[in-house]
């Protein structure tokens, strides 16, 4: 057991010193990221303009007040940063593909868990030099956010509903790239799935907004979690009561893509053939 502990740290460790030596681009690219919500927030200006016959303030869509929209984006921008994986199903595809992923059927590692703690180191790296950009843009935009900070519960809860998504991204991206065993290109397979992530995760706009029954039916796919859910649950846009359940349900599709992660990858192998040095 402490040799395995010993092992994951240390590659855990190397990965992050990798990172930390060659990204010290992360904080002008944070910046960058935060750019096109300029555009959306003068969207969404002309949108509740309009509904509220000239005066923002008094026009409401769906819950959302025009400070709430932009404060939803914000928070969503923050969701996307840590459920997004780039180049995670793709290069577990590609490894397939060109034969790298021999090293792991010869060598004592998992692929997922180096996987994961690679993806950890990222993570890490990422917030360690953007958390001032992401201070600074939430600094300047703090008149958005009328509610003010949430209760330590809402809080402890959104806190928890990233730490959750960061998993789900993981495993639902690595089941995508271990289809690589069976296809030998995902990057169709990947782009549908982007473009459905785009829209029904909610980083294009509150799902609120959706008319019955594509709520419903969004209610039942794990896209939510990737960027709505930490967002409406800082936001307050979801009840106590139904806090927990959410929580349970972004946890089960957790476990259900961690399962089919490993059917996966069991599958994979057993008909996979290498060949070569």
């Amino acid at each position: 057991m402490y040799v395995r502990a010993h092992t994951w740290w240390t590659i855990l460790r190397i990965a992050l010193e990798e990172r930390l030596v060659y990204r010290g681009d992360f904080a002008l690219g944070t910046l960058m990221r935060f750019l096109p919500i300029i555009t959306q927030i003068f969207l969404w200006w002309a949108i509740f303009e309009s509904i509220g016959s000239g005066s923002v303030e008094t026009a409401e869509i769906a819950n959302f007040t025009f400070p709430d929209m932009v404060a939803y984006y914000l928070l969503t921008m923050v969701g996307r940063a840590f459920s997004s994986m780039p180049g995670l199903a793709s290069g577990v595809a590609r490894q397939i593909r060109d034969g790298e992923i021999k090293k792991f059927l010869i060598q004592p590692v998992d692929m997922v868990g180096f996987l994961m703690l690679n993806r950890i180191a990222h993570k890490l790296a990422y917030y360690s030099v953007a958390i001032l950009p992401f201070a600074l843009v939430f600094y300047l935009c703090r008149g958005y956010f009328t509610a003010g900070w949430p209760d330590p519960l809402t809080l402890a809860a959104f806190v928890s509903s990233l730490i959750l998504g960061f998993l789900l991204g993981f495993f639902l991206e690595t089941s995508i790239g271990l289809i690589g065993f069976w296809f030998l290109e995902v990057s169709s397979l990947l782009f549908v799935y982007m473009l459905f992530s785009f829209f029904l995760s909610g980083h294009m706009f509150p799902l609120d907004l959706l008319p019955e029954p594509w709520n419903l039916l969004v209610d039942l796919l794990p896209l939510k979690y990737m960027a709505y859910f930490p967002a409406a649950v800082f936001l307050g846009k979801v009840s106590q009561d139904e806090l927990m359940l959410q929580l349970g349900i972004q946890v089960a599709w957790i476990v259900f893509f961690i399962f089919l992660s490993r059917y996966l990858w069991k599958r994979g192998v057993s008909r996979y053939s290498g060949f070569g040095g």
